[in-house]
């Protein structure tokens, strides 16, 4: 580990003892009402940094990091850490210490980039909650909004990406609409939100965020797609939309399997 490495981890305020404490608690809760499955994490490399983009599913109460951190932590141990860009308002108020030290860090491209090249893995959801909130009669459909930043800052750490999808969470609850032209009546741009998602669910019915409906017992499993590199795949000079285009095709052809091999609606 380089003195920037160091530099990186104690900047950021990752704590592995309590991210450990954070997973054992939470995992076998998590295992036992989602029945998780994650599959491919061979495709993240063994060392160096890496960015996994992934699909956003379940709404206000989205299990997505906790199941793939259980995962990867599984897997690699407590000396990498994974990183989780988050939303600038977590970071404020009494919880921002904490979750810091369980791995978020404040979703910006100098920070996402000082994380890659520190050797960390970084995940990251480039719909955000636009994603998290797709209908679901849009459950298997990958869109991202045209955002495409998460490609710009791979190229710029030099690392890879892993495609990365989940399927179940958009069976947690019924999502009727993201509510764009709600948001858009009610003027609430100037709360720098373009959502006001109309979902049903238990056990309030009708919800439009609040009050927050529990999440069924629907069964996520989320498939990792062959890492790619994108100066091998593309060229040494990428166009940024061919890039997500790329990443976007593997991630939907995955999405459209774990389609097929699923029976039922939250059964699985």
């Amino acid at each position: 580990m380089t003195l920037e490495d160091n530099d990186y981890l104690e900047a950021s305020g990752w704590d592995p003892d309590v991210t450990r404490q954070l997973i054992n608690a939470a995992t076998p809760m998590a295992k036992g009402w989602f029945r998780t499955q994650v599959r491919g994490l061979e495709s993240i490399p063994s060392a160096g940094g890496a960015l996994i983009a992934s699909n956003h599913s379940g709404g206000l109460f989205t299990p997505d990091v906790l199941i793939l951190a259980s995962a990867f932590y599984s897997e690699f141990g407590y000396d990498r850490p994974l990183y989780t860009l988050g939303h600038d308002a977590l970071f404020t108020g009494p919880l921002g210490g904490w979750v810091r030290r369980v791995g978020l860090i404040p979703a910006n491209r100098v920070n996402t980039v000082r994380a890659l090249r520190s050797g960390g893995v970084v995940l990251v959801f480039p719909g955000g909650v636009y994603d998290a909130y797709r209908p679901t009669i849009n459950a298997n459909v990958v869109d991202f909004k045209g955002r495409t930043g998460y490609v710009r800052t791979a190229i710029e750490a030099g690392v890879p990406i892993v495609p990365t999808v989940s399927i179940g969470g958009q069976q947690s609850q019924l999502f009727l609409t993201r509510g764009t032209w709600l948001a858009k009546r009610l003027g609430l741009g100037r709360f720098r939100s373009d959502i006001l998602p109309l979902t049903v669910g238990f056990p309030f019915g009708l919800s439009a965020i609040l009050p927050p409906n529990l999440p069924l017992p629907t069964r996520i499993v989320v498939q990792m797609a062959e890492h790619i590199d994108i100066a091998a795949h593309i060229g040494d000079d990428p166009d940024i939309g061919d890039v997500d285009a790329h990443v976007r095709s593997m991630m939907q052809s995955a999405l459209d399997q774990l389609a097929r091999e699923r029976r039922l609606p939250v059964l699985g």
